[in-house]
């Protein structure tokens, strides 16, 4: 069963792999760039304050349009920048974007014309508008009702019973629901047929539905329960539309579209190629340490990753994700990490296999399948949990990787628990395996614990010095943000944008390595049309300014400079406050979950290891004058990830051991769940940070700070893990009712009398 299983999700993922593209980020391929222009109203103004409102509203439209990694700022007071990866229709997004989506609800007064066929008599324009409805016959309606404020949700539905089509349900607020009813009970008064008993929802001054209250619902009563539906001769993508129209909300103020064109990817050929073989580099080299390590069962595992990106690649596909280079290099690191289930499961079996009299590798593998079983889920649910609450609550890049990183964790769990078991227990059952135990690398408990066994080094001996030293290492960290200041780049900044119009066309790559040269290594340069080319920038004065020019005259002869404006982050306050709200809920449930299924000191250790992690590497990139981008962004939420999947697994060992041992001090237990972990975060480190370090040093500077970031989380992570988690616990952890331990160390002393004492140098059982 279970190798059918593997059998149909391998050949599903090929087809999907083989027959569904994978959307490519701007700075891959580039996309489609649309200038928006805010215009004022009778009662708004324009400003640079409304057009940043508008961004956010337009942020929301693109990520409901599953349009990931997106590039939005404000350009001036007026403009909005909107560059758009992978969009098969861009007319149609620009429509989309462009539309300011005033949702309003009007009570209908009646016909323009009387029976007789005169002209209604006219009344206050300010208390009711004339429309056309949907057949084109106008209608007098009365000032709005409700507007789009009064909308809690919107979603297309199907009616296949009711024989209705496609139809958008709107939700309305608490708000809105009393002033629903008392819209439909008024209406309802009216006799069925005649255009009062009518109700107009209008949308950007036009009625797009006017339905009749249904004859069941009496005068005085209206209809209850908040909710209407929207209905027409709706297709599924109209449908989808509308609803997400309405439920995004109205535009602060109308835009235009002014200016739509294709432009090139952001980093240069050869900046891809190097990256590309530093991945290539990194998993081979990684591969090839697995299999060093573990012998028949690593190929095999090699073999289960190399499934696990196909996997995840068809699944990416599928969802329609967009793959940035900072992705494509954590797709890859997500290879090295996924060794770690592989790595659980082997060391597991390599502890059944020794403890076992007449052990097996099929019965041992079916034994550390089964004891590595909680820790893979336990690890693997935390990421969950945060993946989904990024999804959930954050935008932008932030809620992209949410989706990258909930695919990665899934497909792992496919390739550890249902691929690798299977091609493990086949060649765990062939007779020549059988007869030669070794040769599967389970058989032997490796150099790493041997090495451990035999020193057995009480590495917990004194907790409170390990906190010490790691609050002594946060505050070194913390100190170079206070001293050094972190180095915002023009995601998180704003900047100045430069459009060039040359004589000949310049490739990009050339223009970025010769801006690099001449002191703007972080000049973000694009082309724009047929020989444009537009540069990005934080911090750039007037002189810099000439320096670009003359640097891109060199290259593209006559050159004319069309476009100079100043620019606003693409990461907004707001993006970046739904970003910490998200993340802050992502802990939180981790804590919860950990408390929950473990205790909760072991939640508290865990959170307070990782924002070690996260406070050494912000303070190392301080000290170092690097970048806070949305690179180091996609690297410091990697970091997170391992950390809190490393301390889970020492801590399901840690639980496991008490569950079994109530008589042993708990110094004594988790210096021995460290040293039976040990092998797995040496194994598992050393994957990743052979891949890292191939990026690190063969990729270009972009990916070799997002590897830099990671390395140092890595390092701070398993030192995290070992020793701040572990030690935090040890002085949580209530004291326990133990008997007094056997000595495992003995010394000599002699009393007053003159006679010798053994004593022994084992602590006091907490």
């Amino acid at each position: 069963m279970r190798a059918l299983l593997a059998l149909a999700v391998i050949a599903g993922s090929l087809a999907i792999a083989l027959t569904t593209p994978v959307r490519l980020g701007l700075d891959l391929r580039g996309g489609t760039q649309i200038m928006l222009e805010t215009r004022s109203t009778p009662t708004t103004d324009a400003d640079a304050a409304a057009t940043d409102r508008t961004v956010e509203v337009l942020r929301g439209r693109i990520d409901a349009l599953g349009v990931a990694e997106p590039t939005l700022v404000r350009s001036g007071d007026h403009r909005i920048l909107v560059e758009l990866p992978g969009v098969s229709d861009p007319k149609k997004a620009a429509d989309v974007l462009g539309r300011t989506a005033q949702l309003t609800v009007h009570a209908v007064l009646g016909p323009t014309r009387t029976a007789d066929g005169a002209t209604a008599p006219a009344t206050d324009p300010a208390k009711e508008r004339v429309l056309p409805d949907e057949s084109g016959q106008p209608l007098r309606l009365r000032a709005a009702d409700l507007t789009g404020r009064d909308v809690e949700g919107a979603d297309a539905r199907f009616d296949q019973q009711g024989g209705a089509g496609w139809h958008v349900e709107v939700d309305f607020s608490k708000t809105g629901q009393g002033q629903w009813r008392q819209i439909t009970a008024r209406a309802a008064c009216h006799p069925a047929g005649d255009p009062q008993r009518r109700v107009a929802i209008v949308l950007d001054n036009k009625i797009i539905s006017s339905p009749q209250v249904d004859p069941s619902v009496p005068c005085g009563t209206g209809i209850p329960g908040g909710t209407t539906q929207i209905t027409g001769s709706f297709d599924d993508t109209e449908a989808r539309e509308l609803a997400l129209l309405i439920s995004g909300g109205a535009l602060p103020v109308p835009v235009e579209t002014v200016e739509q064109r294709t432009i090139g990817a952001t980093l240069g050929d050869a900046a891809i190629e190097a990256a590309a073989w530093a991945a290539g580099i990194g998993t081979a080299l990684t591969a090839l340490f697995i299999i060093a390590v573990y012998r028949l069962m690593g190929l095999l595992a090699t073999a289960a990753l190399a499934c696990y990106a196909l996997v995840s690649y068809a699944a990416l596909a599928a969802l329609g994700a967009t793959l940035t280079l900072p992705g494509l290099a954590g797709f890859v690191l997500a290879i090295g990490m996924a060794v770690d289930a592989n790595v659980l499961v082997f060391e597991r079996t390599r502890e059944e296999y020794a403890a076992r009299s007449r052990p097996t590798p099929r019965s041992a593998l079916t034994a550390g399948f089964r004891g590595a079983l909680s820790a893979i889920a336990d690890s693997n649910i935390t990421t969950l949990i945060a993946a989904a609450l990024l999804f959930a609550f954050a935008s932008g890049p932030v809620r992209g990787f949410g989706i990258t990183l909930a695919v990665g964790v899934l497909a792992s769990m496919v390739s550890a628990l249902v691929i690798s078991r299977v091609l493990a227990e086949y060649a765990a059952n062939r007779p020549a395996v059988f007869r030669r135990p070794r040769v599967t690398g389970i058989a032997s408990t490796g150099w790493v614990r041997d090495r451990l066994l035999r020193r057995d080094p009480f590495l917990m001996r004194r907790p409170r010095r390990w906190l010490a030293a790691s609050a002594a290492l946060a505050l070194m960290a913390a100190s170079g943000i206070l001293v050094r200041g972190l180095d915002f780049g023009i995601e998180f900044t704003g900047g100045r944008l430069i459009e060039y119009a040359t004589s000949t066309s310049v490739d990009p790559g050339r223009a970025r390595t010769a801006l690099t040269d001449a002191g703007f290594p972080r000049a973000v340069v694009q082309s724009s049309g047929d020989t444009g080319l537009t540069v990005r920038a934080e911090n750039l004065t007037n002189a810099d300014e000439a320096t670009v020019t003359e640097t891109i005259s060199n290259l593209g002869g006559e050159t004319k400079k069309i476009r100079d404006e100043l620019i606003g982050p693409s990461m907004g306050d707001e993006l970046r406050r739904n970003a910490l709200i998200a993340l802050s809920l992502a802990l939180g449930a981790q804590l919860l979950y950990l408390a929950v299924r473990f205790r909760w000191f072991f939640g508290t250790a865990a959170v307070v290891a990782l924002a070690h992690d996260v406070v050494i590497v912000i303070g190392a990139f301080a000290w170092l004058g690097k970048p806070i981008d949305g690179v180091f962004l996609a690297a410091l939420l990697t970091v997170i990830g391992y950390s809190v999947n490393d301390s889970v697994v020492l801590f399901d060992r840690v639980r496991e051991l008490l569950d079994r041992d109530r008589t042993t001090p708990l110094p004594r237990l988790t210096n021995r769940a460290i040293l039976q972990t040990l092998p797995r975060t040496v194994n598992t480190g050393m994957g990743a940070a052979l891949i890292l370090t191939a990026l690190a040093v063969l990729a270009d500077d972009t990916l070799a700070d997002f590897a830099l970031a990671l390395l140092i989380g890595l390092a701070a992570g398993t030192y995290s893990s070992v020793f701040t988690a572990a030690s935090l616990t040890i002085e949580l952890h209530p004291p326990r009712k133990a008997s007094r331990p056997r000595p495992s160390r003995f010394t000599r002393r002699h009393s007053s009398s003159g006679q010798n004492v053994v004593s022994t140098s084992e602590e006091t059982p907490r």
